[in-house]
């Protein structure tokens, strides 16, 4: 699903948009293990976040970690129960990354919000390359985070 169109416009990203949806769907399925909320960051249009991921040109992704307390914002009001089961989470995927796909991961980011990753203990936002990346590069990063979390979930 989509949450930038608003009334048929284009808008501003706002994640509380997905957050109903997101909750329904794991509402009706209760088995759901991992929320990944997934968008692609804002560069400079000369910056092109690419490298090569068994010969292809891959976007270059980053973890977000959520920090309630950072001096710019307090986001006590927005509680997250699974905030410590999110940067595990994000951990080990960042570890199983550098270790199989070492010019992948771009980082992890802090940031004072919350977004959705208090719906699951496995929940994930990630920053998929950038407006500057082409649909394939986009595409063929999914493959190594299939890989990872794959390996994740399965305890390798």
């Amino acid at each position: 699903n989509t949450f930038d169109i608003v009334d048929g416009k284009l808008a501003e990203i706002k994640h509380n948009y997905a957050q109903d949806k997101i909750s329904q769907v794991l509402e009706e399925n209760p088995s759901v293990e991992v929320v990944i909320d997934l968008h692609r960051d804002g560069v400079p249009d000369d910056k092109h976040l690419v490298t090569d991921v068994n010969g292809k040109p891959t976007a270059k992704i980053m973890f977000f970690k959520i920090e309630p307390h950072q001096p710019e914002r307090d986001i006590e009001y927005l509680p997250n129960p699974y905030i410590q089961d999110n940067l595990a989470f994000s951990l080990q995927l960042a570890l199983q990354a550098k270790q199989y796909y070492p010019d992948w991961l771009r980082t992890i980011y802090l940031r004072g919000y919350r977004y959705n990753l208090h719906l699951r203990p496995k929940a994930l936002l990630v920053e998929c390359g950038a407006q500057t990346n082409t649909v394939e590069e986009e595409m063929n990063a999914m493959e190594p985070l299939a890989d990872v979390l794959n390996k994740v979930l399965k305890g390798e």
